[in-house]
């Protein structure tokens, strides 16, 4: 969260430098603005494209972490007796899972359950 506000202010800060900066017409620019110009463009197009690679990463480490299989048992403290499902990390929420069966179970308060390591097929 934090990096996307800084990315978001750099953003902005960019944005205010390049519209305040007037722009003169008809004046032939030197060698050095020119070279200063590419500089600046070179710049922003390599924090562009590692923006964007981070983002690429993050969203493929996301996804492939939320399709690991796991194993959850559900432990019931009233009959003592527990059952182990095979979930992906992404079916997991507060009171319900589905299991890679497509099988929906609702779990109540009293329910505890137990995820384990990641599931080798």
């Amino acid at each position: 969260m934090l990096t996307k506000i800084l990315i978001t202010l750099l953003i902005i800060a960019g944005a205010m430098v390049y519209i305040r900066k007037p722009r003169e017409k008809g004046v032939r620019a030197s060698t050095k603005e020119l070279g200063k110009n590419i500089k600046l463009r070179i710049g922003a197009y390599i924090l562009v494209s590692l923006s964007l690679t981070a983002t690429a990463g993050y969203w493929y480490w996301d996804w492939s972490d939320g399709n690991k299989v796991v194993s959850v048992t559900i432990v019931s403290p009233i009959s003592d007796e527990s059952v182990v499902y095979q979930v992906k990390k992404k079916d997991i929420t507060s009171n319900e899972l589905t299991t890679v069966n497509g099988i929906r179970i609702r779990l109540s308060n009293q329910e505890r359950i137990i995820v384990a390591k990641s599931v080798t097929e």
